[in-house]
């Protein structure tokens, strides 16, 4: 379990421990002394209830484990557990602490089939030993909420999918599908929503040629746009204009970018290729399905800086020697020429020799030139 969710559990169970462990130790003083009456254990029982206001059932055992009391609910008093071992149930398997109480961990009931703990309190008689256990059990929907939502600790997650897809892989092949043909007009269109139209979390199913999306102004549902919707700009009159949230950690110019990046993964192996692909703009979170059925999450920033080797291996070495030869030529034109292309391509124009490459590669090989171009300055300024 991630560390912080972990956190938020167990600050969830102190706050329960230290509403339960004072209440439960003076009701077992109580109990020991008619541990054989039955009848008046439930008086006890009974009368203490209320002091237990998230409670959802009081009982009490014998030191076997065996329940020698009606269980008591809110309600009335029922018999159906009466003489019931619960021995063996997962709360009675707990380490008790100085206060001869413990709280188990989340289980799913027996015979309710909810999800509940239980504390269990030890009842010791006057010599100290051990002649039974209370016990209370708690619906997790009447326990008191924590005060504060669980906080996702973003960072890169890899999910291994189903095995028996991963073990035909490589009997399988990419099959171009109607949005692999129509790709840069489902990108133009899915950048627009996100940056003009209120879309914050936009998912491509680039094999079966649909998208979701979810708008800030209704996010409780999701749009399913299909390869129809997708080829018709029109469809942006549906939705009405939103300014780039304010909440987004993604900047609107990496949009762009990381739908490059997602195109370089559909179309970079035959084999292994990027089946779908998601961008959330407010916590930055970029998700990736691939045809072996692995998934990966991750921060946009991370996703960015990862190079396709770091997916596919050898296909990088193809690419750079492909950007190795961009930049050659570029270099072949002469001073004045790479000038002229890096401020076109930071003013946002078309540089002719890097308009089939993503954006991820064409900034590369500007910031290259960057650097070659400073490289000549120096050593001018030198001579």
């Amino acid at each position: 379990m991630k560390t912080a969710l972990k956190q938020t559990i167990d600050n969830q169970r102190k706050v329960l421990v230290e509403l339960l462990k004072q209440p439960l130790a003076e009701l077992a003083l109580i109990l020991s002394a008619d541990i054989l009456l039955p009848e008046k254990l439930e008086k006890h029982l009974r009368k203490a209830f209320p002091e237990f206001q998230h409670c959802k059932y009081l009982y009490v055992m014998n030191q076997q484990g065996i329940q020698i009391t009606n269980t008591i609910t809110r309600y009335d008093n029922d018999s159906k557990s009466l003489n019931r071992d619960r021995s063996t149930r997962p709360y009675m398997q707990q380490h008790f602490n100085h206060y001869n109480f413990a709280l188990s961990e989340a289980y799913i009931s027996k015979h309710n089939k909810r999800p509940s703990v239980t504390a269990i309190q030890i009842i010791n008689n006057a010599q100290g030993e051990l002649i039974g256990y209370l016990g209370v059990d708690f619906d997790l929907r009447e326990l008191p909420g924590t005060t504060h939502i669980y906080k996702e600790d973003y960072q890169w997650q890899q999910i291994k999918g189903d095995p028996a897809i991963r073990s035909g892989l490589f009997a399988q092949q990419r099959l171009q599908s109607d949005m692999d043909n129509n790709i840069d007009n489902v990108f133009a269109l899915m950048e627009a929503l996100i940056c003009e139209h209120g879309v914050f979390h936009g998912k491509f199913h680039f094999s079966s040629s649909r998208t979701t999306i979810w708008l800030l102004n209704d996010p409780y549902n999701y749009r399913l746009l299909s390869m129809q919707e997708l080829n018709d700009p029109d469809i942006c009159l549906a939705y009405p204009r939103h300014a780039y949230s304010t909440q987004a950690s993604v900047p609107a110019s990496a949009i762009p970018k990381i739908f490059e990046y997602f195109r370089a993964l559909r179309f970079a192996d035959e084999v292994i290729y990027l089946r779908a692909g998601s961008i959330n703009i407010i916590n930055g979170m970029v998700s990736l399905n691939f045809s072996c059925d692995g998934s990966h999450y991750l921060p946009y920033q991370e996703f960015l800086n990862k190079g396709l080797s770091f997916w596919f291996g050898t296909a990088e070495e193809t690419n750079n020697k492909h950007l190795e030869e961009t930049l050659e030529s570029l270099c072949d034109q002469g001073c004045d020429y790479i000038m002229n292309s890096i401020i076109k391509h930071r003013q946002g124009e078309s540089v002719t020799e890097l308009n089939n490459l993503p954006h991820i590669d064409q900034d590369k090989i500007i910031k290259e030139l960057e650097s070659v171009m400073k490289l000549n300055c120096r050593m001018q300024y030198s001579e």
